[in-house]
């Protein structure tokens, strides 16, 4: 069936009602953990106790979670439903599982549901909750579409995956903005997000090529691509273990540079197949990735966020 054809069965389709399990798997959970975790740690580097606000704790983990990062699944469904057609043509929306036009519904009820519990955080809870929300949309909809971009939009996805969520759970966890190590942390994890985001993008290279999507693996071809990837990846991380040693956490800096170290491997086994295998290191060298964020989190911890 031609890309034409399917959008028109995905306009007019046969049913009208979507089945519940394309509605589970057009919100992705399997993307959910990033922004979780990145909350969790948020929560951990504030240095407050979880058990002095766990509903705090449970209702950002849903917000950050299944509810703004499941509606951002949904926006960006909805608004590359041309390019899945090519990619992808399983996907709920061009397979028909979801029809008509309730891809797009789903991502707008989502959106108001995300702006509801962003309320119930408080105002830098629900500042960050307009920002993630505003982010998704323009990451994905015309005419702002970032995500055409391969700087600016695995830049935007990586300071909304990694380094939002942190910063939020740190400041609803404080009742008050993060202290500027909290902040610096959160930041250079989110800008060696970036290169997660260029390597996600492998996986569209056939039709983002076909559609005008500027990714760095249309921009520089995937070997390319996959340095630049593997490079932005790691040199924030050497700066995370510099500024933990110069804050007299030398453990904490050690663990991490180990990690570092174990991506390094890593890294050079994806530079030998870049296409194939950029599934391969984000099942295995985004781990330690993130597990080093936790280890920084704590060290945060320790110096009172």
């Amino acid at each position: 069936m031609s890309v034409t054809e399917k959008l028109h069965t995905e306009l007019h389709p046969a049913q009208t009602w979507p089945q519940p399990r394309a509605l589970l798997t057009l919100i992705k959970p399997i993307t959910w953990f990033p922004p979780i975790w990145a909350y969790l740690c948020g929560v951990v580097s504030s240095g407050v106790p979880v058990g002095q606000a766990p509903v705090l704790v449970i209702l950002g983990v849903i917000l950050a979670g299944p509810v703004v990062c499941g509606m951002s699944q949904a926006a960006n469904d909805w608004c590359d439903r041309h390019v899945d057609a090519i990619n992808e043509p399983h996907r709920p929306i061009p397979s028909g599982a979801v029809p008509g036009r309730w891809g797009l519904w789903v991502a707008l009820a989502m959106t108001g549901l995300a702006l509801a519990l962003g309320w119930q955080l408080g105002p830098w809870g629900f500042g960050a909750t307009v920002f993630g929300v505003i982010a998704a949309w323009a990451y994905s909809a015309e005419p702002v579409r970032l995500k055409r971009s391969g700087v600016w939009g695995p830049g935007l996805v990586g300071l909304c995956y990694e380094g939002l969520p942190w910063f939020t759970g740190a400041a609803v966890l404080s009742a008050g903005a993060p202290a500027w190590p909290v902040v610096i942390l959160a930041l250079l994890y989110a800008l060696g997000a970036h290169g997660i985001m260029t390597l996600n993008d492998f996986k569209a290279l056939k039709g983002d090529l076909q559609t005008g999507v500027r990714s760095l693996p249309v921009a520089l071809g995937p070997e390319k691509a996959a340095r630049v990837a593997c490079i932005v990846m790691a040199v924030p991380q050497v700066l995370v273990v510099a500024l933990l040693a110069y804050w007299d956490r030398p453990w904490h800096a050690l663990a991490i540079a180990a990690l570092l170290g174990a991506q390094g491997w890593a890294m050079r086994r994806l530079l030998t197949d870049p296409k194939g295998r950029a599934p391969w290191y984000n099942a295995t060298g985004v781990m330690f990735y993130v597990s080093g964020m936790m280890i920084a989190a704590f060290a945060l911890r320790g110096m009172g966020g």
